[in-house]
């Protein structure tokens, strides 16, 4: 059962490169339904963050908030503390889009906390934590902050070499009068 779960979960992320977004909601719930069943906790949050991901893609981020709440739940039970710091910065995006500023800021605190603490944390997890806490910080007017979490987020850009990272790190930088 579980090998029809992991084909589901590769066929959705396959739908959803190719913006076939129906295709991949459909193999994510019926992805979600099997892990249910069978007790797969690590498979069903990967299909409750991809279903989630697929409502975001939709303009429906109330939708794939208890989703990503639920898998938010399920990390913390099973242990892991990278995947669980993802999976929170992700429902803090769903947050901060929502307009639900302290909500979402304690949730890149929770991430980047967890990444520095964690020595497997790699750059880019890093830079994809600051990078949207300092937008937070430029929304409520807190320049300071920003500025630094942005001078942060493009080192850390520039280590994993991610050059659009880069890129819209210093513009934010330039725009904030580094």
């Amino acid at each position: 059962m579980l090998d029809s779960v992991v084909k589901r979960l590769r066929r959705a992320a396959q739908a959803r490169r190719e913006k076939r977004f129906a295709d991949a909601h459909r193999d994510l719930v019926k992805a979600i339904a099997a892990c249910r069943q069978a007790g797969a906790r690590c498979e069903l949050i990967m299909a409750l963050k991809g279903l989630g991901q697929i409502e975001r893609d939709l303009g429906r981020a109330e939708a794939a908030r208890p989703l990503i709440e639920e898998a938010v739940d399920l990390c913390r039970e099973e242990g892991d503390p990278l995947r669980l710091a993802h999976t929170v910065r992700h429902l803090g995006d769903i947050h901060r889009h929502a307009g639900r500023r302290e909500l979402a800021e304690a949730c890149y605190d929770e991430a980047l906390a967890i990444y520095r603490n964690h020595d497997d944390a790699v750059p880019l997890d890093l830079a994809n934590a600051l990078r949207p806490l300092a937008i937070l910080k430029h929304d409520a007017d807190q320049i300071d902050e920003a500025r630094h979490l942005f001078e942060e987020a493009k080192d850390y850009y520039l280590a994993a070499n991610v050059q659009a990272g880069v890129a819209e790190c210093s513009t934010w930088l330039a725009r904030l009068g580094r």
